[in-house]
């Protein structure tokens, strides 16, 4: 067994993207950080802070007094949103992290594109399929990179899985199992007045904002795309009146492998990605929150390896991708096609939780 993993385990946070040496980057990429909530305070701007290859320029917000606090904290310059679409300070960022509700992505994006800078737009992509075709259009138009949000491709632990898969460590994959949970109105520490919750704003709730996660990340792992849906959603309490509070679908591939999912926003905190084949299992446990420490395990023939590894700041992984690949002249994986992929699935799952029928997405 231990022969078999030797390859998949072996310098297990490795970038195996990386090319160009942190220490051999005397200009960072420039990045205006567009919308102020918790993730792009929290997270995303530490992470653009502890990568090497990026460095933090501008912020962008909605309310003044949270952009002035975070510009003068940093020492960055602020702008309020139409400066920003404008190109009023072009001239201080080289790209645009846009981090705003799902339906407000395109018009921020678009207008990066016509200053002709680069993208890293938050998943899912836009609220609704037509609005990000559109967006992802805008981009291979002005002939900008784009690349979406999706943080577990960069995190070693998911790449790792990845390769055990590929290399066949775990024989031919049979089925797979993922499910993201929360307490969004408390663990986010909100009220019911947000945008999740708005329909028009996010397109949905829970299959929107996490559910994408499960998705993703199969797609990522197996290399694939799925040619059937079929899902349910539902939602309980008043708060989520005209979005969904939970939802299931199965994706279909086309060698006949089927990935169950289910999210809730108003479960147990939880996350896991299991992966099953003819001669072994994979598993992270927990597996996609950004706060928690990822937990692989590779499981055959009776025997179970756990995996001990120092685990990385998941946004700061993910801009260092973004910026080295910027650097590098190398073109992004998640890019805004890919990301087109997802939000086919969703748009077909949500079509299949209305009419209760599976939703072929091939053709």
């Amino acid at each position: 067994m231990a022969d078999t993993f030797a390859a998949a385990l072996d310098d297990f946070t490795r970038r195996d993207w990386q090319t160009l040496a942190p220490d051999a980057v005397d200009d960072p990429v420039r990045v205006a950080v567009v919308g102020l909530g918790w993730f792009a305070r929290e997270w995303a701007l530490p992470g653009i802070d502890r990568s090497a290859y990026t460095e933090a320029a501008v912020v962008c917000g909605v309310d003044p007094e949270v952009t002035a606090a975070v510009a003068a904290e940093r020492d960055l310059v602020g702008v309020a949103p139409d400066e920003l679409r404008s190109g009023a300070v072009a001239e201080e960022y080289d790209a645009v992290y846009v981090a705003t509700p799902n339906a407000t992505h395109l018009e921020y994006v678009e207008a990066a594109a016509e200053q002709g800078k680069a993208v890293l737009c938050e998943k899912p992509v836009e609220a609704t399929l037509d609005r990000a075709e559109r967006l992802v259009s805008a981009c291979d138009d002005a002939g900008v990179p784009l690349m979406v949000g999706y943080r577990m491709q960069t995190d070693p632990a998911v790449r790792r899985l990845k390769e055990s898969v590929a290399d066949g460590a775990l024989g031919d994959v049979v089925h797979v199992h993922a499910t993201m949970s929360q307490t969004m109105l408390g663990e986010l520490g909100t009220d019911h007045d947000q945008w999740r919750l708005d329909p028009d704003l996010s397109g949905g709730c829970a299959l929107m904002d996490i559910g994408v996660y499960p998705l993703n990340t199969t797609r990522f792992v197996l290399e694939a795309d799925p040619v059937a849906v079929f899902g349910t959603t539902r939602s309980e309490h008043a708060a989520f009146a005209g979005v969904d509070e939970h939802a299931s679908y199965r994706l279909t591939f086309a060698d006949g492998v089927e990935a169950m999912c289910s999210v809730s926003q108003t479960a147990q905190h939880a996350s896991r990605l299991e992966v099953t084949g003819t001669e072994g299992r994979a598993v992270l446990d927990p597996a996609f929150y950004e706060r928690e420490d990822r937990e692989f395990a590779l499981e055959r023939g009776g025997s179970r390896v756990g995996v001990e590894f120092e685990q990385v700041h998941q946004p700061a992984e993910e801009f260092a991708y973004f910026g080295h690949q910027l650097l590098a002249e190398e073109p992004f994986y998640p890019d805004g096609e890919h990301a087109l992929g997802d939000a086919r699935a969703l748009d077909a799952v949500y079509e299949s939780a209305e009419t209760g029928s599976v939703v072929r997405l091939d053709g």
